[in-house]
């Protein structure tokens, strides 16, 4: 029963370390640690593999020095590279170092310099040992009891026997720390007392190490380690902290280091833990990139091999035509140098021509003679003309065959892979969310152009919904119909070509409007006034102008300003529900009203007279005294917010603080409201990232409409609605 406890016990560790592998393997001998030592850079090492650094440096440093001493000697190198040499070169050093400080005129040997600085092998900074070198540094037993559970769960199989048995010998249950032996049970009740200072010893499962009760402090190897330097990040000794290196430095009690580099500890771990969804889903990602890679890296790897096989068989089919027509210039050729051999063969006596002609001479019969010997005169008077200018029927070189490589080698030495598929880029400046969703997008201009693009997208404010939708288009732009309101929304692109896609680009934010967006343009009949204000011909904007009148009137204007607020309204009003709608102003606008006003409200305003032209004319006596701003503790038929001097300025309310700092806010480059008729309440948005500036009650009355008001030189665009027809662009535009 017992060693089937055990043997569960040791599975449980075997399954809690199993996956910690690269944690426990020395970055000098890529081996399980061996009596870890704690560099001062916090990286661990075997105790072996630093004597062993050690030795190297020393022997270069050996090196260098004799050859640059006596560079006609051959160079020779220790091979020995036993522990024990290591420790007596390290100590000859370090002695004959401190004997020559100690010794008064007396000089340092160069030939045995004391070696304290090497290379870590973890994070390949050079550290520095200081005076006591390897004596000095921290035996990591934490780190050594993990490695050893590791081993012991790796060799589960392999018991640890009972080392005070008589044979045959038990398995061991326990280990003694203090005793540095393991015991069966039997065994260690017989050698542990109760009432004894042995049954007080500490022990462990069965285990090969054994590691110190306490741990001793390196400077001072009679004390032990109580305290934690929090400069140096070490245990020390209270003789460190009185007299020794750590005198000055911020030391605390051992507890509280202990807890404290607990709880950091721990909720690293928990964060870590916390984010295991997160990691297994990068782990995915991950490993779909691998499986991506692989099956690009082939599909890339088959279209060069299919490319090639085309070059190839337009060269054999070159090489085809270049080849024949050789041979048949070579077959004409012939055929005219053959018969010209014939013929001049024909002119030798007793052959061809001139053989026919001695025979033709011996016909004695004048009448037959005759009929045949004109033609015969013919045919030997041209051969006679052919030996006074001899031609060869044809030329044996083949000159005009021959083919100048010379541009294609070039050409072939030169290929290379094309312009491969950049990443595209989500182009933020023309990417918006309003009525709709609008994500453009660039290629850079040194890469091939994609065919298609898949635009990705996912709320992110829904837990639930972890998947990514996807969107094929052909163009550089895609518009979104489907989002939901008063959420933030995350985009991506990546392109394709044929076979071949680029990766994904950086990702974008962009927030949905809080409510529906409400469409209207400027109304330019109800109380638009033409003489200081002026709407274009999509009646989407509205520019502030002195007007004629106080032109005219210029002269006799001598101090003070002669102005008044111009007042323009939406040409659609409000009667129920959420809405919201956005403008942009001017940042060179003199002042700027905005907001919502009732009909009732508006009749007073608007209908207001005043001649601007008098100088007895007082601005302060009519609606633009400001005396709106005044009373924002009670909910009125209207609120409208002050813009200026590229400031956002809050109205009066006790739900804003009374400093002026405060009411103050940079201009957002797009303004958004939003108002809730049925609730009362209208918001102020900068309508980028949707987010509130401020907030108020209103009184809902009537019918709401948006309101506007310049003072002096402004402009303010109404935000357009998105529509598919003009912002869907393809590459070819």
């Amino acid at each position: 029963m017992e060693q089937t406890g055990r043997r569960a016990s040791v599975g449980g560790q075997q399954g809690a370390i199993k996956n910690i592998e690269r944690e426990l393997v020395c970055p000098s001998c890529k081996e399980l640690y061996t009596h870890p030592l704690i560099l001062p850079c916090q990286h661990n090492i075997c105790h072996k593999c630093l004597k062993e650094l050690l030795y190297l440096t020393l022997e270069d440093y050996t090196d260098v020095s004799s050859e640059a001493s006596t560079p006609g000697s051959p160079r020779i190198r220790l091979t020995s590279t036993s522990v024990e040499r290591i420790d007596r070169l390290v100590r000859s050093a370090s002695q004959r170092n401190s004997l020559g400080r100690k010794g008064r005129g007396s000089k340092r040997n160069s030939l045995t310099p004391k070696i304290t600085t090497i290379a870590c092998p973890g994070c390949l900074h050079d550290v520095d040992l200081g005076e006591r070198g390897i004596n000095g540094l921290f035996r990591n037993v934490t780190l050594e009891t993990i490695v050893e559970r590791y081993r012991q769960a790796a060799r589960a199989a392999t018991a640890i026997m009972c080392d005070y048995c008589k044979p045959p010998a038990q398995e061991s249950t326990k280990t003694c720390m203090d005793c540095s032996a393991s015991f069966c049970n039997e065994c260690f009740k017989i050698n542990h007392p109760w009432g004894t200072i042995k049954a007080q010893h500490e022990y462990v499962g069965p285990s090969n190490q054994f590691r110190p009760k306490v741990l001793m402090c390196p400077e001072h190897e009679m004390e032990k380690v109580n305290m934690y330097c929090e400069i140096c990040r070490r245990p020390v000794c209270h003789l460190c902290k009185l007299g020794g290196a750590h005198a000055n430095h911020k030391v605390t009690t051992m507890s509280t280091a202990y807890k404290t580099l607990k709880e950091k500890l721990t909720k690293g771990i928990s964060y870590l833990i916390s984010k295991e969804s997160q990691v297994k889903d990068q782990i995915s990602e991950l490993e779909t990139l691998i499986e991506q890679t692989e099956s690009n890296g082939e599909r890339a790897k088959e279209d060069a091999t299919c490319n090639f096989e085309k070059l190839y068989n337009v060269l054999e089919e070159r090489k085809t035509f270049v080849v024949r027509s050789i041979e048949n210039s070579k077959a004409l050729r012939l055929e005219k140098l053959k018969n010209q051999v014939e013929e001049y063969q024909g002119l030798l006596e007793n052959n061809g021509l001139v053989g026919y002609a001695q025979e033709v001479l011996k016909e004695t019969d004048h009448s037959c003679f005759v009929q045949i010997a004109k033609q015969l005169q013919t045919r030997i008077q041209k051969a006679s003309e052919s030996l006074k200018s001899f031609q060869p029927a044809a030329q044996p070189g083949f000159e005009e065959y021959f083919i100048d490589m010379a541009k294609e080698e070039d050409l072939l030495g030169e290929i290379a892979f094309s312009k491969a598929l950049a990443m595209p880029e989500i182009n933020m400046e023309q990417s918006k969310i309003y009525n709709k969703a609008r994500i453009c997008w660039n290629e850079p201009s040194d890469s091939l152009s994609a065919d298609s693009y898949v635009l990705e997208y996912r709320r992110l404010d829904n837990n639930e919904d972890l998947l990514w939708n996807e969107i094929e288009t052909t163009n550089t732009s895609k518009i979104l119909t489907d989002l939901d309101l008063n959420s933030q929304y995350c985009f991506r692109v990546k392109g394709f070509r044929g076979s071949t896609s680029t990766p994904l680009s950086k990702e974008i934010l962009l927030h949905t409007p809080p409510a529906p967006v409400f469409n209207f343009l400027f109304d330019d009949k109800c109380g638009y006034n033409k003489e200081h204000l002026m709407l274009n011909d999509q009646l989407d904007t509205v520019e502030s102008m002195a007007g004629i009148s106080l032109l005219l009137g210029a002269e006799r204007v001598q101090v003070g300003c002669y102005t008044c607020l111009d007042y323009i309204i939406g040409d659609t009003g409000i009667t129920k529900g959420r809405h919201f709608w956005s403008f942009s102003v001017e940042s060179h606008s003199y002042l700027v009203k905005v907001g919502v006003a009732s009909d009732i409200k508006l009749q007073e305003w608007l209908h207001n007279p005043r001649d601007i032209s008098s100088p007895r004319y007082d601005q302060d006596s009519g609606h633009d005294s400001g005396s709106e701003d005044t009373s924002y503790d009670s909910s009125q038929p209207f609120t409208l917010a002050t813009i200026g001097m590229k400031k956002f300025f809050i109205p009066k309310s006790s739900h804003v603080a009374g400093a002026t700092t405060d009411r103050v806010l940079p201009l957002p480059t797009r303004i958004g409201i939003c108002l809730d008729y049925d609730e009362g309440k209208v918001g102020y948005y900068d309508a980028n990232n949707m987010k509130c500036l401020y907030e108020r009650d209103v009184d809902c009355i009537g019918t709401m409409y948006p309101a506007f008001a310049l003072l002096g030189g402004g402009t303010i665009h109404l935000e357009e609605v998105i529509t598919a027809n003009h912002l869907d662009y393809s590459n070819e535009i």
